[in-house]
């Protein structure tokens, strides 16, 4: 049995699998986003860790003893500030924070060759930003530090007591050459940074510690069990879902959004709009349209209306396509693509004495949709020609009426992957890359590859969304900066 562990941002899961790709056991443990300033994420990492041992547990019911090696997967750009010992030193800054907006003149200034180096447009919430943005307010910490690791690399750490990366992971911290592969020393320097806090690099499917013997008994796995590097969670949602040819194009819906494709070479986005990360297997990379607001929006609704996700789409349905002119712009933690904007805002408009509370509801569904439609514009307006079918995977893909939904705004078929891999699919690619560390696969072509199980058409919905979509692109340029 393989077991893959993936630390996402509203909740930890664990996937316990055969090698013939079986789902054996799944489990999940809720942690918790905190906000305790406006634009502010932050997690605690003590509850990941409480989360970590529930999950597996759930998921193992005792077959810990089965397991040959575990893989790792995570949220991506956040940053744990540690000591040598690898305890916090404070809260978790997540991707979603956007206290460093303020700092990025900084990358800016940064000569051009070495931006180029980089692949990606400066953004807050991602780790060198945060990390010049500790440096400035949070000095004393900052000076304290040993280790700044990301979420997955901080479990991984409590896990073996090993303080390591690996490219994925790092090629999204603004702090990695991508050309090169490698942390950028040249860009550290460049920004002041201390170089010693960032950990040496494995390749994500490299076994890289043992579990100790409080962590086994904390998860309930044998000791010394094999604990493989893993990668960043869309990274390893792409390996778990059998997305690795390039030319094809899948959406992950889960607290973010992404639309991801695979690339070969080394091809940013001479636009800047959309980024390009290193992939989980040697030399491979993926270029990538970030929506920030997706299930995190969509919750956020649910709890300020007060309805359960069942009236929520219940009360959407009744509602026709295009919300009767109302439009909802989900950027409730500012945006990433197209905007690349921590300072926007989310907002309800066209509002009158008709609208009831199923027209805020579909509104907020449509506007998520509208910015995944934007999001998969961007990757196209950067040389990737989509695919006439998008695959489609996360956790938060799952209800019908929402797949149907997306798929008439997006005016594509949507291929559907089993909700057994779709909602896991990270934690999948994190057990694949332990099997391919162990030699249980002798290389990619081997994976169990999951096949789509059915497809969810436009319908003839589709043509009536476009007025709304034109009138959601033309309200984030009259409303920025209020």
């Amino acid at each position: 049995m393989l077991l893959g562990l993936d630390l996402g941002t509203g909740s930890v899961k664990a996937l316990l699998m055969e090698e013939g790709g079986t789902v054996a056991g799944v489990g999940s443990a809720a942690c918790t986003v905190c906000s305790p300033l406006p634009g502010r994420a932050e997690s605690d990492p003590e509850e990941w860790w409480r989360a970590a041992g529930a999950a597996c547990r759930e998921a193992l019911r005792g077959r810990g003893d089965e397991v040959v090696a575990l893989g790792l997967s995570g949220q991506m750009h956040g940053v744990v500030l540690t000591g040598g010992d690898g305890a916090p030193l404070r809260p978790a800054i997540l991707w979603a924070d956007a206290r460093s907006a303020g700092v990025l003149e900084a990358y800016r200034r940064l000569p051009q060759n070495l931006r180029r180096t980089l692949a990606n447009p400066p953004a807050a919430g991602m780790a060198g930003p945060t990390l010049l943005w500790l440096r400035e307010y949070e000095p004393a910490a900052y000076a304290a530090a040993r280790w700044a690791l990301q979420p997955k690399d901080w479990l991984r750490m409590r896990l073996t007591g090993e303080a390591l990366s690996e490219p994925s992971d790092a090629s999204a911290t603004l702090l990695y050459d991508l050309a090169a592969d490698r942390w950028s020393r040249e860009v550290v320097r460049e920004l002041g940074l201390r170089e010693e806090l960032l950990p040496p690099l494995l390749p994500s499917d490299a076994v890289c510690g043992e579990l100790l013997p409080g962590a086994a008994r904390h998860l309930g796995l044998p000791e010394g069990l094999p604990v493989v590097c893993g990668g960043a969670d869309t990274a390893c949602a792409m390996l778990g879902t059998g997305l690795l040819a390039e030319g094809e194009v899948q959406l992950t819906v889960g607290t973010g959004a992404q639309v991801v494709s695979p690339r070969r070479g080394f091809v940013p986005d001479p636009s800047l709009r959309t980024h390009l990360y290193r992939a989980v297997l040697p030399g491979r990379r993926y270029a990538m349209a970030a929506v920030q607001n997706a299930g995190l929006a969509l919750e956020w609704v649910r709890e300020v209306l007060g309805v359960s996700w069942e009236t929520l789409y219940a009360e959407a349905a009744a509602v026709p396509p295009g919300s009767c002119g109302v439009v909802f712009l989900p950027y409730v933690s500012g945006e990433r693509t197209p905007h690349l904007d921590p300072a926007a805002r989310g907002a309800w408009a066209g509002l009158g004495l008709g609208c009831g509370r199923g027209h805020l509801l579909r509104a907020a569904l449509e506007g998520v949709a509208f910015a995944v439609r934007e999001a998969l514009e961007a990757l196209e307006g950067a040389g990737i020609r989509a695919p006439e079918e998008l695959r489609l995977a996360g956790g938060g893909s799952l209800g019908e009426d929402w797949r149907r939904l997306l798929a008439g705004v997006l005016g594509r078929p949507l291929l559907i992957l089993p909700d057994s891999v779709a909602s896991v699919a990270s934690a999948r690619g994190a057990a694949l890359l332990a099997g391919l560390a162990l030699g249980r696969y002798r290389g990619p072509e081997e994976l169990p590859v999951p096949r789509p199980e059915g497809v969810v058409e436009p319908g003839g919905e589709a043509g009536r969304y476009e007025e709304a979509y034109r009138r959601f692109r033309e309200l984030y340029p009259r409303l920025r900066g209020l």
